[in-house]
């Protein structure tokens, strides 16, 4: 709306005050009102562009009407995407599993990298504490390696009396006893060390098998047992009948 007040210098009347509504949509109908015959040519230029614009229909921007099938081509649209997104993530996932093992791998080999390179100070210090010189300032040198070791994983196998295992146990001398059920470590040559899953360094054992001709002592068979030499002495049943005599025998006299 636009009002019109311009002062009358001439005649000094009172301005007359015009209002006219210039909008170009009926509020009350919601139509394009037609281009009035006292606007300019722009603002009917303008109105003819506003009703041109409402007979093209709506804009990219505004909302369009369903057509019939659109809204399942969009759910089955939509249910791609999710499947695809489903999968790249499932992927992703895979992808950190797999980086993790392969930092833990890398993590681990060098742990044993390390370790193997310090095998052999850890047996001259076992040869020591056997021989009994592992004793003051060396000593406590010594405990604090085997700690710091430790600590990173680094562990000990190949004792006197647990069963063989070709897989961490590298068997050099053989020998067969009767005491022993199965392939069993009865010497330990040198210390076996393992991170993990990892073998550093497999022990070196004697082995003791059982011994296939011995059989284990048997009980002692009490008194008056078959097969204790002692079966002639079993009472005899007095009462019984005698046995029949044959035809072949002679009639006592």
């Amino acid at each position: 709306m636009t009002s019109d007040h311009q002062p009358d210098e001439i005649s000094g009347e009172e301005p007359r005050v015009v209002v006219r509504d210039r909008r170009r949509i009926d509020p009350e109908t919601g139509q394009v009102r037609p281009p009035d015959l006292d606007q300019d040519p722009t603002q009917e230029e303008a109105g003819a562009e506003v009703a041109a614009d409402a007979a093209a229909g709506p804009g990219p921007d505004q909302p369009v009407v369903d057509q019939p099938g659109q809204e399942a081509e969009l759910k089955a649209e939509l249910d791609e995407r999710t499947a695809d997104l489903q999968r790249l993530q499932a992927e992703y996932a895979n992808y950190r599993k797999r980086i993790d093992r392969d930092r833990e791998a890398v993590i681990t080999q060098a742990k044993a990298s390390v370790a193997g390179e310090l095998l052999g100070v850890l047996d001259d210090i076992e040869r020591a504490a056997q021989h009994g010189d592992l004793t003051g300032a060396f000593k406590a040198v010594a405990d604090k390696l085997v700690a710091t070791l430790e600590r990173v994983g680094l562990e000990a196998f190949g004792h006197d009396g647990e069963p063989f295992d070709p897989s961490v146990h590298e068997a050099v001398q053989h020998d067969t006893s009767p005491e022993v059920s199965e392939p069993t470590v009865t010497a330990v040559l040198r210390r076996g060390y393992r991170i993990g899953d990892r073998i550093v360094r497999a022990a070196l054992v004697g082995v003791t098998d059982h011994e296939p001709g011995a059989a284990p002592p048997a009980a002692e068979a009490a008194p008056g047992e078959a097969g204790d030499g002692n079966d002639w002495f079993e009472p005899v049943d007095v009462d019984a009948a005698p046995p029949e005599r044959g035809g072949n025998h002679r009639a006592e006299d």
